[in-house]
């Protein structure tokens, strides 16, 4: 039997040329345009800085010969607690102390109007910022990525506001206060399913934790 020495099977046949960069670009261009899920929005920062200064001379250290030591940083443990039905998640790291309640626990839908329930929730928040001598709070609005980009940046903002005042009542004048509307930005759950989506729908209230 001849066998035809440039006969290919189908596995074998060369994409056309140029295909393999265009797959390359969509799914960089795929990844570029993604939303950060579980990034932390603005003004919201860690310190790694080392608490003290380290020798790497020091003979204490016991290097091994030709090994260098690398710089010196603190790791950021962050604990988070969360209720069973995930409608209120507080979140503890080196520096901060971050709430964040679900819409449905605090509004109607579509409403920046607080329930009689979102009061005593709130409440609880102010007991926490005074608990840690906060004097300065972040107050972020989020919403899912539902509807208009533009409605969703005014509703966060206004939900925003709305707890912003709540805790002003109970916390005095000596706290200030930064208030945000992201909308749907920062997403940290899937907006693809509504489990995900009622996750994206929260107000966040953070602030320094006392001797950070």
């Amino acid at each position: 039997m001849t066998v035809n020495p440039t006969s290919r099977s189908p596995r074998s046949r060369r994409m056309p040329r140029g295909a393999v960069p265009a797959a390359v670009a969509l799914l960089l261009a795929a990844a570029l345009s993604a939303p950060p899920a579980h990034a932390d929005p603005p003004g919201v920062t860690e310190d790694s800085g080392p608490p003290v200064r380290i020798d790497p001379h020091d003979p204490d250290l016991r290097m091994v010969q030709g090994a260098e030591l690398a710089p010196a940083k603190v790791l950021n443990i962050k604990s988070i607690v969360e209720t069973d039905d995930g409608s209120e998640r507080r979140q503890d790291t080196n520096d901060n102390v971050t709430f964040a309640l679900q819409a449905e626990v605090l509004f109607g839908k579509d409403s920046a109007e607080l329930t009689g329930d979102a009061v005593s929730r709130i409440g609880t928040i102010a007991d926490e910022v005074k608990k840690q001598h906060a004097t300065t709070l972040r107050v972020f609005g989020f919403t899912d990525n539902l509807g208009s980009a533009s409605h969703g940046l005014v509703l966060s903002k206004k939900r925003a506001t709305a707890v912003q005042e709540e805790l002003a009542k109970d916390l005095g004048s000596e706290v200030g206060f930064q208030i945000r509307g992201y909308g749907e930005q920062y997403p940290i759950a899937d907006n693809n399913t509504e489990e995900g989506r009622k996750k994206n729908r929260r107000v966040e209230v953070s602030f320094p934790r006392a001797g950070s």
